[in-house]
């Protein structure tokens, strides 16, 4: 009995997903006759279409207007991914092509304005990347740059190939021998740790020089900590907005309310943070929390060094969306930013 449960089980998610398949491709609700034509499910119409008065009674699909097909429900949108085989994997032209496309970037924010660009061609929806976070970066290398006797610029580069720059104005003049002295014992004790840490490794420094240059030392510290203090910054860059106008009936009413949240740089980078870190996050409908942003489905990862994420990235689009393919895409391009940020 129960291997017969099993077998209904499955039958009804082949057709819902041949449904989905269907209806994504064609923007026309899906009737049984179809089905049976483009699909080969082994079954007679009949079951077919007791197949889908059963998924509709579940709220899986549903039926827009008396005698038309059925369209699935953000429920039957949500078992269909839920239930992915596979994600739709990138082929090799494509995955070359990411790859020379965003290892011509020349600096960060180059990676990231690549980056939305590329997503939002590749789906053909709106792209949103999110800048690393510098709470979540790490220390690559601090340089101090004497301009003047008493003015010095510092440098801070995290692992992310972000980069803060502070003018410093020292209490008095500052000395090439003391300058290389405290460059290295900065860069000694911060490179590798965590921006949020870097304070509490740095606090006794002054007390290891000399009584003449310890007021230097802890104006060039005060500089740091105060650049460090700002980790809390968080931008993104969005792209593919126009996109949107392809799936104007999608969209109940209008389309508006979409264009309203997407303005919301707070509502974007909630909607990132709730992506898990290094795994493929889903929002389907209604379960984004937001309401200008509940005929949409989101699409999103942490992209960053191995299994930490520095930041997030995904896509934005109609519940009616080739989520296999949006999935891979994501993916990949996530993966390359990731390598190119350690590589960099």
């Amino acid at each position: 009995m129960a291997g017969e449960v099993r077998q209904l089980d499955d039958r009804k998610l082949a057709v819902l997903r041949a449904i989905v398949q269907d209806y994504v491709g064609t923007e026309e609700p899906v009737g049984s006759k179809a089905l049976v034509e483009r699909h080969n499910l082994g079954v007679s119409p009949a079951t077919v279409r007791n197949d889908m008065a059963a998924l509709e009674e579940e709220g899986y699909i549903h039926q827009p207007h008396t005698s038309a097909g059925r369209i699935p429900t953000d429920k039957g949108y949500r078992l269909f991914v839920d239930k992915l085989a596979e994600v739709k994997p990138m082929s090799a032209p494509e995955r070359r092509a990411i790859r020379h496309f965003l290892d011509g970037a020349v600096d960060l924010d180059d990676v990231v304005a690549r980056t939305v660009r590329l997503l939002a061609q590749l789906t053909r929806q709106v792209a949103v990347v999110q800048y690393p976070s510098l709470s979540r970066s790490t220390v690559r290398h601090i340089e101090l740059v004497a301009l003047a006797p008493t003015k010095v610029m510092l440098v801070l580069i995290t692992n992310t190939g972000r980069v803060e720059q502070r003018m410093v104005d020292c209490p008095g003049p500052v000395g090439e021998t003391v300058l290389a002295d405290l460059r290295a014992r900065i860069n000694a004790r911060a490179v590798g740790q965590r921006l949020p840490d870097v304070p509490g490794f740095l606090e006794e420094l002054p007390a290891g020089f000399e009584q003449p240059d310890r007021p230097t030392v802890s104006t060039v510290l005060a500089t740091l900590f105060e650049a460090l203090a700002e980790q809390n910054e968080e931008r993104i860059m969005l792209a593919g907005t126009a996109n949107l106008t392809r799936f104007g009936h999608d969209f109940p009413l209008t389309i508006q309310p979409v264009l309203e949240a997407l303005e919301e740089q707070v509502v974007l980078l909630r909607l990132l943070g709730e992506t898990a870190d290094a795994a493929m996050t889903v929002r389907i409908g209604r379960e984004i929390a937001y309401e200008g942003l509940n005929s949409t489905s989101v699409v999103s990862v942490g992209y960053g060094s191995g299994d930490e994420s520095v930041a997030k990235l995904g896509v934005i689009g109609p519940t009616r969306m080739d989520y296999p393919g949006t999935m891979g895409a994501v993916r990949a391009v996530a993966r390359y930013v990731g390598q190119i940020l350690a590589e960099s």
